[in-house]
Protein backbone atom coordinates (compact mmCIF):
# COMPACT_ATOMS: atom_id res chain seq x y z
CA UNK A 1 0.00 0.00 0.00
CA UNK A 2 1.39 3.39 -0.93
CA UNK A 3 0.98 6.84 0.72
CA UNK A 4 0.25 9.95 -1.00
CA UNK A 5 1.40 12.79 0.21
CA UNK A 6 -0.25 15.61 0.00
CA UNK A 7 1.39 18.95 -1.97
CA UNK A 8 2.67 21.21 0.78
CA UNK A 9 3.06 25.04 0.57
CA UNK A 10 5.24 26.57 3.30
CA UNK A 11 5.02 30.30 3.62
CA UNK A 12 8.00 32.46 4.16
CA UNK A 13 9.21 35.92 3.59
CA UNK A 14 7.53 36.36 -0.40
CA UNK A 15 4.51 37.97 -1.09
CA UNK A 16 1.31 36.75 -0.79
CA UNK A 17 0.74 36.17 -4.48
CA UNK A 18 3.55 33.78 -4.90
CA UNK A 19 2.19 31.12 -2.59
CA UNK A 20 -1.50 31.72 -4.44
CA UNK A 21 0.21 31.14 -7.77
CA UNK A 22 1.98 28.03 -6.26
CA UNK A 23 -1.08 26.92 -4.91
CA UNK A 24 -3.14 27.66 -8.48
CA UNK A 25 -0.25 25.52 -9.85
CA UNK A 26 -0.89 22.53 -7.84
CA UNK A 27 -4.37 22.39 -7.82
CA UNK A 28 -4.62 23.05 -11.94
CA UNK A 29 -1.88 19.58 -12.12
CA UNK A 30 -5.17 17.14 -10.73
CA UNK A 31 -3.82 17.53 -7.26
CA UNK A 32 -7.40 17.41 -5.01
CA UNK A 33 -6.03 18.72 -2.07
CA UNK A 34 -2.56 21.02 -0.94
CA UNK A 35 -1.17 21.58 2.58
CA UNK A 36 -0.32 25.39 3.15
CA UNK A 37 1.80 25.38 6.54
CA UNK A 38 3.35 28.31 8.43
CA UNK A 39 5.71 29.04 11.75
CA UNK A 40 5.31 32.38 13.88
CA UNK A 41 4.62 35.06 11.68
CA UNK A 42 3.97 33.87 8.48
CA UNK A 43 0.69 32.78 9.77
CA UNK A 44 -1.31 35.57 8.76
CA UNK A 45 -0.05 35.40 5.82
CA UNK A 46 -1.43 32.20 5.58
CA UNK A 47 -4.44 32.90 6.42
CA UNK A 48 -4.46 35.78 3.68
CA UNK A 49 -3.47 33.30 0.89
CA UNK A 50 -6.38 31.06 1.80
CA UNK A 51 -8.60 34.15 1.74
CA UNK A 52 -7.24 35.19 -1.60
CA UNK A 53 -7.65 31.96 -3.04
CA UNK A 54 -11.29 31.45 -2.09
CA UNK A 55 -12.15 35.12 -2.73
CA UNK A 56 -10.42 35.77 -5.87
CA UNK A 57 -9.63 32.72 -7.81
CA UNK A 58 -11.69 29.49 -6.48
CA UNK A 59 -15.10 30.24 -4.99
CA UNK A 60 -15.88 26.50 -4.87
CA UNK A 61 -12.41 26.10 -2.61
CA UNK A 62 -13.22 24.13 0.67
CA UNK A 63 -11.33 24.52 3.92
CA UNK A 64 -10.77 21.06 5.27
CA UNK A 65 -8.78 21.04 8.56
CA UNK A 66 -6.91 23.56 10.42
CA UNK A 67 -4.18 22.64 12.79
CA UNK A 68 -3.00 24.80 15.26
CA UNK A 69 -0.09 23.50 17.28
CA UNK A 70 3.73 24.90 18.87
CA UNK A 71 7.12 23.17 17.19
CA UNK A 72 10.30 22.98 18.37
CA UNK A 73 12.98 24.69 16.57
CA UNK A 74 16.69 24.71 17.18
CA UNK A 75 17.89 28.00 18.76
CA UNK A 76 20.96 29.99 20.01
CA UNK A 77 23.14 28.16 22.56
CA UNK A 78 21.86 24.96 21.66
CA UNK A 79 18.19 25.49 23.10
CA UNK A 80 15.11 24.51 21.61
CA UNK A 81 12.30 27.20 21.31
CA UNK A 82 8.85 26.42 20.58
CA UNK A 83 7.18 28.36 17.40
CA UNK A 84 3.88 28.70 16.98
CA UNK A 85 2.86 26.49 13.76
CA UNK A 86 -0.37 26.26 11.65
CA UNK A 87 -1.45 23.73 8.83
CA UNK A 88 -4.50 24.66 6.37
CA UNK A 89 -5.44 21.73 4.06
CA UNK A 90 -7.35 23.02 1.07
CA UNK A 91 -9.34 21.40 -1.03
CA UNK A 92 -12.05 21.49 -4.02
Amino acid sequence: MSSVRKPCVIIGRKPVMTYVTACLTLFHQGYPEVEIRARGRAISKAVDVVATLKNCFMKDLLIKKVIIGTELVPGRGGKNLRKTAMTIIVGR
